[in-house]
This record gives C-alpha cells, sequence and structure tokens, in this order.
C-alpha cells in the first residue's frame, strides 16, 4: 500500500498533525502514531513522540490488545462460509467439556456469551500465560455470569475460548492458522504475536508526575486470540480496507456486512451511550457518524482502529502508554476530520446497463393504506422501497432470482418482498411480510387485510 501524502489538502494534514499533537501533549504518551486510510488507501500518517528525532512511522509495531479479536472473529467466519460451523451452534457441539458449552457461537463472538470479563488468579494482562496453561485456568470454577444470550457482557475469556475452537477444527495453533489464512493473503507482514524490530516500548506514566515505569511484555499463552497481536498502523491501515470491501481469499464483503452488524443485547447505557457490539466489532456514534471497528489496550499500550463505512474513511491511532489519551476520540476526531474537510465525492451517475421489464412494471408510488411510498430500481437488481413523507419504514431488497426481493435494512432485514399478479397477469399488489402495498390508497380492488369501505372516500356532510 502507497502512503501518498499529497492526495489530502495542506489545510486537512495540518488539522490532523494538531489533534494527534493535542492528544500525545495532552495525554502524556510517550508516543502515538496515527495513519488515515481513504479510498482503500492510506493517504496520512503522523507520529508524536517524546523522544526527539526518534519519531515512530507506519513500520513500529505496538501492541494492538483487543483489536486481536477481530481477527479470532475473521477466522471463526472463515469457518463458518466453509460449512465446518454454524454460528448457531453451541459451543458445546465442536469443543466439549468447557463448562461454558450452553453459549452459541454467535454468542462468543458478540459478548452475549454470558461469560465471565476476565479470567480468574492473577491479572493476566501482567502476568506470563504459563500460568494458565488449559482453558479450565481460563474459565475458572465459574465460568458463567450470566445466562447465556441475555445481555451483553464483554468477556476476553470467551475470545480464548474461540481460539481454542479454531485451534480444534483447523489442527492448527491459533497464531499458525492467523498467519496462513489472514495476515499473509492480506499482506500483513508486521503483523503478529511476538514484537519485532522495529517496535516500541510499553510504559505506564505516572498520574501525578511526569515520570514513567516499564511495563512488562509477557506472552499472554490461552488468552493470546483475546489481545496478543503486535501490529503496525500500516498493518491497520490494509485491516481497515479489508474490513469495508473484503477478500475473497480471505472473508467475503457480505461476510464483513455481518461481522459490522450488531448481535448483542445492548444495556441502557450502551443505548444511550451509542454503542454496540457485533461480531467481533464494535460500532460506536460519534459527531452523527457511525464509526465500527475495535479498541484495544494492554499494560503499556492504547490502540484503536475506527472506520466511517458511509464516508470511506478510517484511521488507525496506536500509543505505548497504559493510560492517557483516548484512542477512540483520537480516532474518530481524525475520521471526522478528513470526511468534513474533503467530502466523498461521489462516482458519476451511470443508467442501468440491463432493463428488467418485470421490475420496470413495479416501480413509482405505491401505498400502505394511506402512506405513501417509491419503489426504486437500483444496481445489481436491488430494489428500495422508501417512505415519501418521511414517516414509515424503508429498505432495500436483494434478487432472490424468483420475482421476489430480500430485505436488507432495518424492519424489513429478511423479510420477503413479493408482487402478486392477478389471473390476467397485471399486478395486483405487493406483498411484504403480510402488508399490502396498492396502487392507490386503501384499493378496492386489491385484498385489503379488513376490507375497504364500499362507499370509498367521502367528505364530511
Amino acid at each position: 500500500m502507497t502512503t501518498p501524502q499529497d492526495e489530502l489538502l495542506p489545510g486537512t494534514r495540518r488539522a490532523l498533525l494538531h489533534r494527534i499533537a493535542v492528544a500525545q501533549a495532552e495525554g502524556r504518551a510517550p508516543s502515538l502514531v496515527a495513519t488515515v486510510v481513504r479510498g482503500g488507501e492510506a493517504v496520512w500518517t503522523g507520529a508524536r513522540t517524546s523522544v526527539e528525532g526518534h519519531a515512530p512511522d507506519e513500520h513500529v509495531q505496538y501492541r494492538i490488545g483487543s483489536i486481536t479479536k477481530t481477527f479470532t472473529a475473521v477466522l471463526v467466519l472463515r469457518l463458518r462460509d466453509e460449512g465446518a460451523l454454524d454460528l448457531g451452534d453451541p459451543l458445546e457441539k465442536h469443543l466439549p467439556g468447557t463448562g461454558a458449552g450452553e453459549a452459541t457461537i454467535a454468542e462468543l463472538l458478540a459478548h452475549s456469551g454470558g461469560l465471565a470479563a476476565e479470567t480468574p488468579g492473577p491479572w493476566w494482562e501482567r502476568t506470563p500465560g504459563s500460568l494458565r496453561p488449559g482453558l479450565a485456568d481460563v474459565l475458572g470454577e465459574r465460568p458463567l455470569v450470566h445466562p447465556a444470550g441475555r445481555r451483553f457482557h464483554y468477556s476476553n475469556p470467551g475470545y480464548a475460548l474461540l481460539g481454542a475452537l479454531v485451534e480444534k477444527l483447523r489442527g492448527a495453533p491459533w497464531e499458525e492458522v492467523l498467519r496462513r489464512e489472514v495476515l499473509e493473503p492480506l499482506g500483513l507482514r508486521r503483523t503478529g504475536v511476538h514484537p519485532e524490530a522495529p517496535h516500541a516500548g510499553g510504559w505506564a506514566v505516572h498520574p501525578w508526575a511526569d515520570v514513567m515505569l516499564p511495563e512488562p511484555l509477557e506472552d499472554l499463552g490461552r488468552m493470546a486470540p483475546a489481545g496478543q497481536l503486535w501490529s503496525t498502523t500500516g498493518d491497520l491501515a490494509r485491516f481497515a480496507v479489508f474490513l469495508i470491501n473484503g477478500d475473497d481469499r480471505v472473508v467475503s464483503a457480505e461476510s464483513l456486512r455481518e461481522m459490522r452488524t450488531p448481535a448483542a443485547p445492548a444495556g441502557a447505557a450502551d443505548v444511550a451511550s451509542g454503542y454496540a457490539y457485533c461480531l467481533g466489532l464494535e460500532i460506536r456514534h460519534q459527531d452523527g457518524r457511525t464509526l465500527v471497528g475495535h479498541t484495544g489496550s494492554l499494560p503499556g499500550f492504547l490502540a484503536c482502529l475506527a472506520i466511517s463505512v458511509a464516508d470511506d474513511v478510517a484511521a488507525v491511532v496506536l500509543a505505548n502508554c497504559t493510560s492517557g489519551p483516548s484512542p477512540f476520540m483520537v480516532a474518530a476526531d481524525l475520521v471526522r476530520i478528513v470526511a468534513e474537510a474533503e467530502p466523498r465525492i461521489p462516482a458519476p451517475w451511470q443508467p442501468l446497463r440491463e432493463v428488467d421489464p418485470a421490475v420496470m412494471e413495479l416501480v413509482g408510488q405505491w401505498y400502505w393504506g394511506t402512506y405513501a411510498f417509491a419503489l426504486r430500481q437500483l444496481a445489481d437488481g436491488i430494489v428500495s422501497l422508501e417512505p415519501l413523507s418521511g414517516n414509515g419504514r424503508g429498505s432495500r431488497f436483494r434478487p432472490n432470482g424468483d420475482g421476489t426481493w430480500t430485505g436488507l435494512e432495518g424492519y424489513y432485514a429478511g423479510e420477503l418482498l413479493k408482487p402478486v399478479r392477478r389471473p390476467d397477469g397485471s399486478v395486483s399488489h405487493l406483498d411484504l411480510g403480510s402488508f399490502v402495498f396498492t396502487r392507490q390508497p386503501y384499493d378496492r380492488t386489491a385484498p385489503v387485510p379488513g376490507g375497504v369501505d364500499p362507499e370509498g372516500w367521502r367528505g364530511i356532510g
């Protein structure tokens, strides 16, 4: 991936540099490096450091903590896409005897399996993985603290189980599978389970004095699938492009859309803050923008990858301190700066290459009761049904190849849209999950549920 710095305007580049400079100075981070991605390429990299003349670049490794979970989730989705498992399968079906087997694979991916947040025993992030040689040591005597599927409860041991699941089904260590199936195909040559020079050291900065303490760099053992990886902003920029567009050598764009869809029951606080968890990815709403990605932290390191799919802009922020700057807030601001200063230029409008007469017969205005809707034909056989007044539910629908469509969003996601024809072949109405859409409000010639008053429309008097 190239980094054509001149693709962004000078004012945009200065605003980006100013934002990370403020974050490094006010957050008192020994170093902070960031990269911005737009249109499938890294377009800006900047860094600030406390060591004069030694600023890191996009090739310097940092620990990325829980961003590792997204990589583990990709491996699980690969297994699903191959038919080796179903996300609805209980863990017990593939990895028996854990004591947490009632949780489904999807629930583990979404942190809704009811597992404890942390491992028993000493703080796993600052102690050797050899203290937890087996899954029983990761889970303890009471692995479940909530009923499976009932609520979102972030669980690091849950991702240790998913890593063990990958190992069981692949017959190889998690890190070996990750390198072979994800890192190498995507060209992430500076991402791995162990640091390779050049890499940053992890530091704790005293909360009340400008002094530092080195943090231990432990191998996490069984907990590696939850937070072991080291990476760079350059590699994570490539990973961001993959998370937006997909790569059929790894995971398809369709499966990645599934990964980006909220999958866990959200608590009241999460709803209020605009946070939701998907399948190995987080969604946050910031400044009117939807950002998908993941944050990460381990003693000595902070990390964030944030993507605005709508703007086709992503940002990666890495720092080598235990606390200080907020990597998500910095990444969100970097995305906002680029998206607002240089908004995405849409592709030119082009007419469709092919016209389907059966679809053209359906486009135009429809009514659900007295609510007006418009059905439009889009590219790739997709149609959209949108309210004309701003009130009502809308969705895009993908073709099923048999003259029907399946909803993609919101209330109508997964619901079937089908035209219903009269004996003479003309279209009577649209059926959408039992809702009848007619060409006229409460059309008496269509089978409107409950019927239509035979006297028809009238005034007062």
